[in-house]
């Protein structure tokens, strides 16, 4: 036992780390991607504005096929009544393994983030590795050229206001303001509930009158649903934007505690009624749906791409402790409030999950489509509550990439597309 502690004190260490960096890379292509899916904190800063959360949501749907082949592998062994004897616990254990191994090989294939290296004056090096990833190595290439020059005006503003501090994170307006929606959206992850059905889906099925065999093909079938809502997140959110699948997802997982709510307390397990407890097995479909389709791939993309290079490793590691701490925080409150207040616990996510919703329309910036550079103009010049206002809206996500190419955009400032919305916002205002 004290063998396998260990062993869990330095995985969640390596997976703590992980899940901080790998939003931060972007490969630029989907095979790259696939190379290099564990290394995330590099995937926000190497891909172009267009595609980005394409590909940095594309971290959820890899970890999904990891959680789609243990589930399936768990229930065929417990329904199969194969014996997990020592030599196939072993082979078992050759699984994470194996899968680690892939991510670090896929690391050491990994480029260097250009950002990074013009922070360390490489800018030669900052341009090579722009060129393979967006231009198949052409450093002449316009789009390659205006990117080094808008990472150019970023890095000498940093430079003109000094070494970068954690301090400012929290004096700094605009930072400060970026780290609270940070951290409270990787918080507000757990609050939808989805630790307490993943850790004690056991126990709340079991309530519900279910065998344990049954409750393992239904958690199967749930990884399956989980990997389909992963691949809609991919292939959409760029056309979606953030702030809406945000929005959606969060009402829809409060809206199946609700009717989970109702189910658990009218119709328990102790209650000979088939129809209501599977009714309640799939609104818990539902809310896995809804939150690997919305919530938990943008959960991760969000925070990484809206803090300036200055800041943003630093900004990142503090709202990715949110989503550990919150994480921690429910799996040990849950059982004793299931014994302590049974079905009504399920009413504290019904509404933490519209309580969400509220929050994010009122408060968080549409990001989609912009550059990593333009994140400070944006959260400088955006108000607090955005609810309403043109910075609530999905632009058109390919601009960013037009106006890069065609050298018409202001480096380290917004796209022209945004001061011409700003511009009629403030006119249409004064009238």
């Amino acid at each position: 036992m004290d063998m396998m502690l260990g062993g869990r004190f330095f995985a969640g260490f390596g997976v703590g780390m992980m899940a901080d960096l790998a939003p931060l890379y972007q490969a630029r292509s989907f095979y790259l991607a696939l190379r290099q899916y564990s290394n995330l904190k590099l995937q926000a800063e190497i891909a172009h504005p267009s595609i980005r959360g394409r590909l940095t949501t594309l971290q959820q749907f890899m970890l999904g096929i990891g959680a789609f082949v243990a589930s399936w592998i768990v229930s065929r062994a417990r329904v199969g009544d194969v014996k997990l004897e020592s030599n196939v616990i072993f082979r078992r254990t050759e699984l994470p393994l194996d899968s680690r191994e892939l991510s670090r090989n896929g690391g050491y294939h990994s480029v260097f983030r250009p950002r990074w290296l013009a922070e360390k004056g490489r800018w030669e090096e900052a341009r090579q590795t722009l060129a393979r990833l967006h231009s198949s190595g052409d450093e002449s290439d316009g789009f390659v050229l205006a990117q080094i020059e808008d990472m150019k005006a970023d890095i000498n503003k940093a430079r003109d206001i000094g070494e970068s501090t954690w301090g400012e994170l929290f004096t700094v307006p605009s930072n400060f303001r970026r780290l609270a929606l940070g951290y409270v959206l990787q918080f507000s992850v757990q609050m939808t509930g989805v630790s307490a059905i993943q850790y004690y889906s056991t126990t709340i099925f079991t309530t519900m009158g279910f065998t344990a065999n049954r409750i393992l093909l239904f958690q199967s079938i749930n990884s399956v649903i989980a990997l389909i809502g992963e691949a809609c997140c991919v292939l959409w959110v760029d056309h979606t934007g953030r702030r809406r699948p945000l929005i959606v997802g969060n009402i829809a997982s409060g809206l199946s505690f609700v009717v989970g709510s109702i189910l658990m307390a009218r119709w328990p397990g102790t209650v000979n009624n088939n129809a209501a407890h599977y009714i309640f097995i799939i609104t818990t479909w539902v809310f896995n749906f809804f939150f690997s389709a919305c919530i938990g791939p943008l959960s991760w993309a969000y925070p990484a791409e809206i803090f300036s290079t200055r800041t943003r490793a630093k900004s990142t590691a503090i709202t990715s402790s949110s989503s550990w701490i919150s994480n921690f925080f429910i799996a040990q409150v849950t059982p004793i409030a299931f014994k302590a207040i049974n079905w009504k616990y399920y009413l504290v996510f019904a509404i933490c999950g519209h309580t969400n919703a509220l929050v994010i329309w009122a408060f968080y910036p549409e990001t989609t489509g912009r550059r990593l550079e333009e994140m400070d103009a944006l959260f400088e010049n955006s108000p607090i509550f955005v609810g309403g206002t043109t910075y609530a809206q999905v632009g058109d996500r390919t601009a960013a990439e037009r106006e890069l190419r065609e050298g018409t955009f202001a480096p380290g400032g917004l796209s022209e597309q945004d001061v011409r919305d700003t511009e009629k916002a403030s006119v249409d205002n004064e009238k």
